[in-house]
């Protein structure tokens, strides 16, 4: 199983970075080959709006996204991962899933969807902030996000109260949390009798 995590910090290293690495190492534990990329080291224009994919499936810009629609396709599971700027995710983040709208018009106006059929698709993300709804906005934009990349919203690691650069470090609770999570993701569920 192929499982591709999406850092979507423009931090090198930090906390949403950090929690990713845990969850890969609990996918690799159940034998899950994983890979992520840092979203914010590629060059990704924001969608143009032109229209251009509704008769492809094809975005027309020519740009790094083009090699991230290979990847998502290859993926059985996709995971997002994303600080929380201003009750949502960051605009890197929100610059991959918008040009997902070439996977989107591929899928709902051509019928096309992914030769792989749905993936699982998950959210990572950190805050700094404790509030209730702190997560909601980055949880609706990955869900439908990831419905156009044609995998099913499959659940979260939310970790609230965490600032600072490597502050998620010294949370050792989260850390093996999110290895967990990873495990979780790549182990298959259980047989019920």
């Amino acid at each position: 199983m192929q499982a591709l995590l999406l850092s979507c910090s423009p931090r090198k290293g930090g906390n949403t970075e950090t929690l990713l690495r845990q969850v890969a190492e609990g996918l690799r534990e159940t034998g899950a080959e994983s890979e992520l990329i840092r979203i914010g080291e590629h060059d990704i224009s924001p969608c143009i709006a032109c229209g251009g994919c509704d008769a492809t499936g094809i975005c027309v810009l020519g740009d790094e996204m083009t090699l991230l629609y290979d990847k998502i396709d290859g993926a059985d599971f996709l995971i997002i991962g994303s600080p929380i700027y201003f009750y949502g995710i960051t605009a890197q983040g929100k610059a991959m899933i918008d040009r997902c709208q070439a996977m989107w018009s591929r899928k709902y106006k051509l019928g096309h969807a992914r030769k792989k059929g749905i993936g699982a698709g998950y959210l990572v993300s950190v805050a700094a902030s404790k509030g209730d709804k702190i997560f909601d906005g980055a949880i609706l934009t990955a869900r439908y996000g990831l419905d156009a990349m044609n995998f099913d919203y499959r659940g979260e690691l939310l970790v609230r109260g965490v600032d600072g650069k490597g502050a998620i470090a010294s949370m050792n609770g989260e850390l093996k949390r999110a290895r967990e999570f990873g495990r979780a993701i790549g182990s298959p569920p259980a047989n019920h009798t």
